[in-house]
């Protein structure tokens, strides 16, 4: 259903199930799949994708041009997947042609009033970003994030599976996966058990995590503690989550408890 009182472009795609409220524009490039509902004054413009199952609130500004100077017009995507909610006054821009040209959301997310997220990021599923937080250019959020409120999550920034940022934290050094991070300038805090605990993960998991970030970060000469991990460690899923992700992208700074 789609209100008499939107502007909807006649080169849109929207599915018959739709339901678009009033005051809603919609731009000729956009696709909204099955059970989207959007509500009054939602401006969706660009290469959007938006998938089915999302809930679009009030004065959300989706797909518009991205907030980068070396941007000139060029067509990039910005794709949300499933079962999102996107609550009033958020700002979601597409890609930029040097940074892979795509933003991509995943399913399942929380992205709460006023948060923006910026050209080119990569965000998982079942993310939560709180209220005001702004996550900056090329970002890449994985699985079962949270972000507080008032964050400010610097460009290039990786912030590892089910990690959990303290609310108006500076993030401008990459976050382990299960970590915990707060700080004006983050650093660690400790291993996200609770978060662990609610996804049921085993406590002897746990206990181990928790034990190989104590080794891990015993001292501020990181690769040399990767390295001397014993087999116990490196075995376990988890800690290979954690080696992995700061193995992966050496020249980025990673959060460390040292990092005050």
């Amino acid at each position: 259903m789609i209100n008499k009182n939107s502007e909807i472009h006649k080169d849109a795609k929207i599915s018959k199930t739709a339901d678009i409220g009033p005051y809603v524009v919609i731009g000729p490039k956009v696709e909204i799949g099955d059970n989207v509902k959007i509500h009054s004054h939602v401006n969706i413009s660009g290469d959007t994708k938006i998938k089915k199952g999302n809930i679009i609130y009030p004065f959300a500004s989706i797909g518009s041009d991205p907030q980068d100077l070396k941007y000139k017009g060029e067509t990039t995507k910005l794709v949300i997947g499933e079962n999102n909610i996107i609550r009033e006054y958020v700002t979601i821009n597409p890609g930029t042609e040097g940074g892979g040209g795509l933003t991509r959301i995943g399913n399942n997310c929380l992205i709460m009033i006023s948060a923006h997220i910026a050209h080119d990021c990569d965000v998982g599923d079942n993310v939560i970003i709180a209220n005001n937080a702004a996550i900056a250019g090329h970002a890449q959020i994985g699985d079962d994030v949270v972000i507080g409120g008032n964050c400010g999550v610097q460009q290039f920034a990786r912030i590892g599976k089910m990690a959990m940022i303290g609310g108006m934290t500076g993030v401008d050094r990459d976050v382990i996966p299960y970590g915990l991070s707060i700080g004006n300038r983050n650093y660690l805090t400790g291993i996200n058990v609770v978060g662990l605990r609610r996804r049921s993960i085993p406590n002897k998991e746990i206990i181990t995590l928790s034990n190989a970030y104590k080794e891990i970060f015993r001292s501020e000469s990181l690769h040399d503690n990767l390295n001397n991990l014993n087999g116990e460690f490196k075995d376990n899923s988890y800690v290979k989550d954690v080696v992995d992700f700061i193995n992966k992208d050496k020249k980025r700074p990673i959060c460390t408890p040292f990092s005050k």
